[in-house]
């Protein structure tokens, strides 16, 4: 059997959502002849906790966990906040919060960490790397990123023995999302691009998670077209093994029609829209709240829930549309609870970030078979898949999606297309990939 190094930030007990892909992968590759190693953190502080997780790794599965500085420890004091206060994800980049150490600790982030705030975990981790392969032979090395540092740990470790490297990119590196309307310095601008083209020439293989992101990236460096591949983030079949039985399906209420209220008492069960997963100021669906405003004033029982962070900016736009009474925050849930709750629901709402970003959660979303309401600019892959699918609708951040309303009843997924996303059959194209250096 083959033998294969990932270098990944998260892992159980984190509750992360970007660690289920490499956990996936990890599980399902010694079917395919591969066995995986694993260097990660030895602890992970901002992420919530999902103990459960540990049930399922292999209890002979050697995970190696290198000491890393927590930088968001150092954020909290910063900020005078309680050590053990959670911090929100959503908030820690948001723009609403004006106060003057939340600008600076945005500045430093932005510009001091370089490729990113857990550059700390750099050191530690290449010395026990180099320490643990000298005298074990690896065929390769995987890493995830974001963090992109894990890019770079592999990448050194790629050089110092040999090993081929496969970069898996979540995100894009130098121009993800979060930086979007934050200023960056020329020169951490110089040094990042550096860095990431660095670990691209060393690459033996490339992996990104959508094939936007793919061809951005081949468009930046024609050199990568070749050695470029796609694997989807995708969904692990065995979790929707036994999740309860999905809910009988409520038929979807007809629209009002203009100057139409219903009687309350003739109210069909709340009609639940869930997102599942952070969701940031840049994802804000205000035609979409306005519209669902307009149809409780009109008598339609709709209940909004978020499992999750959720940023101020989005908070404030609920509330300005009258929407706080339907509205419920539940916080973060374990994996397998997530999963029920988006079962019970009666639409699933997604949002992608720009036009190279497929939501992770879509492709849970399309195992449920529940009615997908999704929102992003000009992101035409969401909108392929949802399409092939038939799960659903994709609308512009400026769009209402009443449309997807009135349309509700004509979603019958297409199962079988999805069953393609299972991660087991992605492991296997990973597998391939290796098998092909």
């Amino acid at each position: 059997m083959k033998k294969v190094l990932f270098v990944t930030y998260f892992w159980p007990p984190s509750g992360k959502a970007s660690l289920h892909w490499p956990f996936d992968m990890i599980k399902y590759l010694p079917e395919n002849n591969w066995h995986p190693t694993i260097i990660t953190a030895a602890g992970d502080t901002f992420s919530q906790k999902d103990e459960s997780l540990l049930n399922e790794i292999d209890p002979t599965l050697l995970v190696l966990k290198t000491k890393s500085p927590e930088p968001f420890n150092f954020y909290k004091k910063f900020l005078g906040k309680d050590k053990n206060e959670p911090l929100v994800a959503s908030e820690t980049i948001s723009q609403t919060n004006k106060g003057l150490r939340h600008k600076i600790a945005i500045w430093i982030r932005m510009n001091l960490f370089i490729p990113d705030s857990r550059m700390g975990w750099y050191f530690p981790s290449v010395m026990e790397g180099r320490k643990f392969l000298t005298g074990n032979y690896f065929d390769a090395i995987v890493s995830i990123g974001p963090p992109h540092t894990s890019h770079l740990i592999a990448k050194r470790l790629s050089k110092m023995f040999g090993i081929p490297h496969i970069p898996v990119f979540i995100d894009p590196w130098t121009d993800i999302i979060y930086y979007k309307n934050f200023k960056r310095d020329k020169l951490t601008l110089l040094i990042d691009n550096y860095l990431e083209k660095r670990v691209l020439r060393n690459a033996k293989k490339v992996v990104f998670v959508t094939e936007t992101m793919k061809n951005d990236y081949v468009k930046k460096y024609d050199w990568l077209k070749n050695k470029s591949n796609v694997l989807y983030w995708g969904y692990d079949e065995k979790s929707f093994e036994n999740l309860p039985p999905n809910p009988p399906d409520k038929p979807g209420q007809a629209l009002p029609k203009e100057g139409e209220v219903q009687n309350p008492s003739e109210k069909e069960p709340s009609e639940v829209i869930l997102h599942a997963g952070n969701i940031f100021d840049y994802q804000n669906p205000k035609a979409l709240w306005k519209f669902i405003g307009e149809q409780v004033g009109k008598g339609r029982n709709f209940k909004i829930k978020f499992i999750g962070t959720v940023a101020p900016e989005i908070k404030n736009s609920l509330k300005e549309a009258g929407l706080n009474k339907i509205t419920e925050y539940v916080g973060f849930f374990k994996y397998s609870d997530m999963l029920a709750e988006l079962n019970k629901a009666s639409y699933l709402m997604v949002c992608a970030s720009e036009p190279r970003h497929v939501p992770g959660k879509l492709f849970e979303y399309l195992r449920t078979g529940k009615p997908i309401i999704a929102f992003g600019d000009d992101n035409q892959e969401v909108n392929k898949i949802l399409s092939e699918a038939k799960a659903g609708m994709l609308f512009s951040y400026s769009q209402d999606g009443h449309e997807f309303f009135e349309n509700v009843l004509k979603f019958k997924t297409d199962i079988s297309f999805v069953k393609k996303f299972d991660r087991r059959n992605i492991a296997k194209d990973l597998a391939e990939i290796m098998n092909h250096f």
